[in-house]
């Protein structure tokens, strides 16, 4: 299966590719996802929880990654496998980060195969369902921008400008430093059903183009 898909973040290339350099950040804004500790080899190791109404399933798998950053582009080889050894998936492709205007769009291009149980359901709705996967992705990538943003805004405007060179700055006490903020809500759990309504949206859309308001 072949999937080719674009998504825009509303936030410069400058600032977005460093997080997309990022895997720890990237899975972080993966619902579900999270990455094995010690990680180093080049192989990066995790997992994804997926939850079926009041259950819920755990798939394993690991990725190498190779960045481009002259290109701003990130290939990706990957492979797992569900927790009961039933089903397996293997996948490659590559994502390319691009300026456009006061935003980055994201190019994601590649292919992926799935054997055993979950083979069917693969090929009749995989598309669809990395389609809203990677709509999920986007918005958490654009919300994990503005707050680091927001940090670096108040350590800026405290910033003390700098004293002309004929003229001896006064010794001033160093400002204090800026009230720490909250933690970040976690990125919430990866819902089977919300994701199978938005990939039926997804597919929809296909089929009938997007609606226009009159």
């Amino acid at each position: 299966m072949e999937i080719t898909e674009r998504t825009r973040i509303p936030a410069p290339l400058a600032v977005v590719w460093p997080l997309l350099r990022d895997p720890a950040l990237v899975a972080g804004c993966i619902p579900g996802a999270s990455l094995a500790p010690d990680q180093g080899d080049g192989v990066w190791r995790g997992s994804i929880r997926v939850k079926f109404g009041p259950t819920a399933a755990v798939f394993r798998g690991e990725a190498t990654l190779s960045f481009d950053d002259a290109a701003h582009r990130c290939a990706i080889e990957g492979r797992g496998i569900d927790q009961r050894g039933a089903s397996r998936a293997l996948s490659s492709g590559s994502i390319e980060a691009q300026e456009e205007g006061d935003g980055t769009l994201l190019l994601v291009a590649g292919s992926f195969t799935v054997t055993g149980p979950l083979e069917t359901f693969a090929n009749a709705g995989g598309v669809h369902l990395a389609r809203a996967l990677l709509a999920d992705f986007s918005a958490n990538m654009a919300k994990l921008v503005a707050e680091r943003q927001a940090d670096a805004a108040p350590a800026a405007a405290s910033a003390p400008e700098a004293a002309p060179a004929t003229e001896a700055a006064p010794a001033t006490a160093s400002p204090p430093p800026p009230p720490p903020r909250p933690a970040p809500a976690p990125v919430r759990e990866l819902s089977a059903t919300r994701l199978l309504w938005q990939a039926l949206l997804s597919w929809l859309r296909s089929l009938f183009g997007t609606t226009r308001k009159p």
